[in-house]
């Protein structure tokens, strides 16, 4: 793969005419591990790398590398609400804003990349869930920092990207148990797999809980992240491989 190559971007109708993507690995200028599209400036390939992969997906949004705005992603349920470019990345896990000519973005490599839109109120979202985040309720939290900017919780519509999907995803007993602590309907989720193992459905749990906050609509766009290895990143694909880190996924919208 190459800056050549063209990128790799999943939309969704739903979101639309807003700019949005869950954008791929093809294209970009990393190589090795990394090869493609990584935006993560928190993995160890070359600055200079993601600067430019960055830049790519910039234009691809019509906005300035600067206006690509992220996070240091903590799997917490805390939002930030983004006023303007600058500043160092706040320490959440999503974003939510009013304001044109913002691109907020999530980066991930397996867990739920979740935008979100309520295009009559020009009030957009995005919020970086794994398991532990979605448990926390960061994706409740979101639609309420949106509703807090003049969003309708009846006119939200939120898409899950390319996530790992449930027969991918084997866990221990102990996760079930801290889901059920916290939400008794979560058992529907698990599914039995080798032994004490268990296949836990992340985008599933992701839909339920958007879907129970009363918003407009919820779908995921039915990628699977480690069944992927030519399009997507993986962070347990790379941890199975024994490869020594991972490129990140990045998903983004604007106003």
């Amino acid at each position: 793969m190459n800056a050549a190559t063209p990128l790799d971007i999943i939309t969704a109708d739903s979101l639309a005419p807003l700019r949005h993507g869950f954008f791929g690995r093809a294209g970009g200028a990393s190589s090795g591990v990394f090869a493609g599209l990584n935006c993560g400036p928190g993995s160890s390939d070359q600055h200079e790398a993601v600067r430019i992969n960055r830049a790519r997906v910039a234009r691809e949004m019509g906005v300035a590398p600067e206006a690509l705005i992220g996070l240091y992603q903590i799997h917490s349920a805390d939002v930030v609400k983004v006023t303007a470019p600058g500043g160092e990345p706040a320490r959440a896990d999503a974003l939510v804003t009013n304001r044109p000519g913002l691109a907020l973005t999530i980066l991930t490599a397996d867990c739920q990349p979740v935008l979100f839109a309520d295009a009559e109120a020009q009030v957009i979202g995005a919020a970086h869930a794994g398991w532990k985040g979605a448990l926390a309720g960061v994706l409740d939290a979101t639609i309420d920092a949106m509703v807090d900017l003049g969003a309708r919780r009846d006119r939200i519509r939120a898409v899950i990207g390319p996530t790992i999907s449930q027969r991918c995803y084997e866990v221990g007993p102990e996760m079930l148990d801290a889901f059920l602590a916290e939400d008794p309907e979560a058992a529907r989720h698990f599914a039995q797999g080798q032994g004490d193992r268990l296949l836990f459905d992340l985008p599933g749990f992701g839909l339920r809980r958007l879907r129970a906050a009363g918003i407009a609509s919820a779908e995921w766009t039915r990628h699977c992240t480690y069944s992927d290895p030519a399009r997507f990143f993986s962070y347990r694909r790379a941890t199975h491989a024994r490869e020594a880190d991972y490129g990140r996924l990045i998903a983004a919208i604007r106003l």
